[in-house]
Order: structure tokens, then C-alpha cells, then sequence
């Protein structure tokens, strides 16, 4: 975290109520997919305008593809879509591109436009873009959980070198810090699945607001009500 004015050095986004904002609009679901796409491309570039460190924006979960085939496919072209049209955004900010996920249970042609955006950002040094794509908190954790054991079960690691601090180098976000602040959209209060061992700490803020609605003024509300709080980490402020 920046002390100077109190900006997160992370934030993490779950980018709800796309659905929601186009049925309200009777439009079709995918009219708020792509719509949301434009607030994606406003708050990657305020937030790298403002030195955030890191912007980790869940962008398809494990359970979406449980939706209808026809949404899904066109989440997946969409999916591809950004990822050409915005890598030079993404290049002319200095934003280095990452992902975590189960990449490889993606279409082939969006995992070859992923490796592209990361190879070619790969030497820029401002903020961090990570996707979260088919991802789940708990798929997470039990990935990492297998990791360890087999790392255990080949004689590279013994059950007294397991503590908190290696089971995080097991996770997909290993050379992430965790987030500072994480951001929901759509007024749900929960965590869906996100994140789960990184949130621990992390501070919480909800909004009404509909995603493909989320714009500057929204984020500098959630930064403004950050920046007020004592974050303790379970202890006392002295």
C-alpha cells in the first residue's frame, strides 16, 4: 500500500451485473458483456494512471460454464476479441498482462491470444493486468493442495516445511501480494468463489452499480472510502 496518499497497492474487481444492466435495458445478455468490456478499458487505464500497483479483475469463473452454450461462445469470442483489440492500450501504458486460472481448459485461439499478451508485455514495468479465467477460489486451493503433495510424496519438501507462507507459493497468485481492496459491483454481498486465501485481509467494498455503469467517479468513491480506513491485520492501531 502507498502510505503517501493511501492508495491500494492491489485491487481486485468481481465484475458483476452485466446481465442484469442489459436486461433492464431489454437487451440481450451479451449486449452487457460487451458493453462492460468499455468500463474494463476505463478503469485498467485510471488505475495505471494512478501507479496502482496491481488490477485482478474476475473476468469468467469455473461456474460460467454452466450457462448457455450460446452465451458461453460468445463470452469466448469477446474474451478474444479484447484481448487484440486492447494490447496496444495495454503496451502504451507500460501494463505488463498475466493471467491465473485453469488457462488451459480455454478455446485454443484465446489461449494463443493470452500467451501473445503476455510475451509481449512481459518487460514493461507498470501496473499489473491479471485476468482471472476460469478460475475458482476453491479449484485454487485444491490445485496448490496437489502440488504440495506430490512435492511431499517425491521427498522435495517435508510436512515441517509446510506452513502459510509455503502453501502460497503453490497458488496461481504466488508472486502476487495480496489485495488491498476488493471491489463488487451489483450489490452482492458476497465473494463468489474469489480469491479466497488472498482476501483474507483484504478490504471490502460494494456497490449498486451495474458494471458496464462502473466508471471513474465510481472508483474514486471506493479509493476515497478506502482511504479511511485502519486496517489492523486482527491486531490493535497503537
Amino acid at each position: 500500500m502507498n502510505e503517501n496518499n493511501k492508495l491500494p497497492g492491489h485491487i481486485a474487481i468481481i465484475m458483476d451485473g452485466n446481465g442484469r444492466w442489459a436486461r433492464k435495458r431489454s437487451l440481450n445478455r451479451i449486449r452487457g458483456h460487451i458493453e462492460g468490456v468499455k468500463s474494463v478499458r476505463e478503469i485498467t487505464e485510471e488505475c495505471a494512471s494512478k501507479h496502482i500497483k496491481q488490477l485482478t479483475l474476475y473476468a469468467f469463473s469455473r461456474e460460467n460454464w454452466s450457462r448457455p452454450r450460446i452465451e458461453v461462445e460468445l463470452l469466448m469470442r469477446l474474451l478474444k476479441r479484447y484481448l487484440i483489440k486492447e494490447r496496444p492500450t495495454i503496451l502504451k501504458n507500460n501494463i505488463r498482462f498475466t493471467v491465473i486460472g485453469r488457462i488451459d481448459g480455454l478455446p485454443k485461439d484465446v489461449q494463443r491470444e493470452i500467451e501473445i499478451n503476455i510475451e509481449e508485455s512481459r518487460h514493461n514495468t507498470g501496473m499489473v493486468l491479471c485476468l482471472a479465467l476460469n478460475y475458482g477460489g476453491r479449484t485454487e486451493i485444491v490445485d496448490a493442495a496437489k502440488r504440495l503433495a506430490k512435492e511431499v510424496k517425491d521427498g522435495k519438501l517435508s510436512l515441517e516445511e509446510i506452513d502459510e507462507e509455503t502453501f502460497k507459493n503453490y497458488l496461481y497468485t504466488s508472486e502476487m501480494t495480496d489485495p488491498d481492496l476488493l471491489i463488487r459491483t451489483a450489490g452482492e454481498m458476497r465473494v463468489s468463489n474469489f480469491l479466497l486465501w488472498e482476501i483474507s485481509y483484504t478490504e471490502l467494498w460494494v456497490t449498486p452499480v451495474c458494471w458496464p455503469d462502473f466508471r471513474k467517479k465510481h472508483l474514486e468513491e471506493a479509493l476515497s472510502d478506502y482511504a479511511k480506513r485502519e486496517r489492523r491485520y486482527g491486531g490493535l492501531i497503537e
